[in-house]
């Protein structure tokens, strides 16, 4: 089977834009291939957080994994950070990465603009997500299109240090695993989910929380009144529904959305009752789960010991075609 390498960065609790954009098809995905997902609390300090909350937040971050369905006997999830195989393969890697096309990268851009100071890491950003790849020689990686740009630096740093230090052993370069899920906003219909810009809805909300932050979340714009027909492709409530209705309440919502055949709240209801029938025994999957954190550790620890075999037999084919003194030499 073909190896799948993929990450998430320890926000803490996950939300649906998580789930419908990646989560979800790494599910399906643990089914099909070799499959290797991880917590990548070292992306995650690239900019400034909180140490005294990172620990918990990598733990939750792992409770919402599980529970949304990745089986430790399918996939190896492991925390970054417990390899640290992903560190030094990183430091590597920088020594054929070339400036420019750091800084051409389009994220890095965006990101560092918003800064004052800004730190090397977050240049560096992309160097890890190589090693995060490279290191367990993985052949796909399931992307979004906006991850496109640094999966292409990717294969540009797989070719550079095969061209000078291959000898029989080579990267693999990776190809990109384009999601079919559409990109979902956030409940203000501008910007992405995300938790900082308190848009989100949290895969372990209670049903009536998901309801009340339905209601005003924002809908088709020309939707003025009730009588006002809209157009179900431009509204992000729409977009929810096709990652959480069945394939019937898809077409007889955006039918009633086109001709005013029932309002906004209408739709908002429909896909609130779909939601919780989706979330709720992921809910409950992860309050158990939370009440026992040991098992938890002890799942991510195994995940680790699985993924340093894999590590460190890359990294001995590494140091040694890039001619370092080994251990038992001299």
């Amino acid at each position: 089977m073909a190896r799948v390498f993929s990450g998430i960065q320890p926000s803490g609790e996950l939300h649906i834009g998580n789930y419908l954009g990646a989560v979800q098809n790494w599910v399906r995905l643990q089914h099909q291939h070799d499959c290797l997902f991880s917590v990548v609390d070292l992306h995650a300090i690239t900019q400034a957080y909180d140490p005294a909350t990172l620990s918990q937040r990598t733990l939750e971050m792992a409770i919402g994994l599980f529970a949304s369905g990745l089986d430790p006997q399918r996939a190896i999830v492991f925390v970054q950070s417990h390899v640290p195989e992903h560190a030094e393969l990183n430091w590597l890697l920088n020594t054929v990465t070339p400036l420019g096309e750091l800084e051409r990268q389009t994220q890095f851009k965006d990101k560092a603009q918003r800064q004052q100071s800004v730190p090397a890491g977050l240049l560096n950003y992309p160097v890890l997500q190589a090693a995060d790849v490279l290191l367990y020689e993985a052949t796909l990686v399931p992307v979004g299109e906006d991850q496109l740009q640094h999966l292409e630096l990717m294969r540009e740093i797989a070719r550079r240090w095969n061209a000078r230090f291959a000898d029989g052993f080579t990267f693999p370069e990776p190809q990109a695993l384009l999601s079919t899920a559409k990109r979902v906003l956030g409940l203000d219909g501008q910007a992405k989910m995300s938790k900082s810009l308190g848009n989100t809805i949290g895969l372990f909300e209670s049903p009536e929380t998901i309801w009340e932050k339905l209601k005003p979340a924002a809908t088709d714009p020309a939707r003025v009144t009730r009588k006002d027909p809209g157009n179900p492709d431009v509204c992000n409530i729409f977009t929810i529904h096709q990652g959480f209705s069945p394939p019937d309440t898809i077409t007889l919502v955006a039918r009633n959305c086109r001709t005013a055949g029932w309002g906004c709240l209408d739709c908002k209801r429909v896909l609130a009752d779909n939601m919780i029938a989706a979330l709720t025994p992921i809910r409950e999957r992860a309050g158990a789960l939370r009440a026992e954190p040991r098992t938890v550790t002890d799942l991510l620890r195994a995940g680790a010991v699985r993924a340093r075999a894999i590590a460190r037999h890359t990294m001995a084919q590494v140091r040694r075609r890039m001619g370092f003194l080994g251990e038992a030499e001299g």
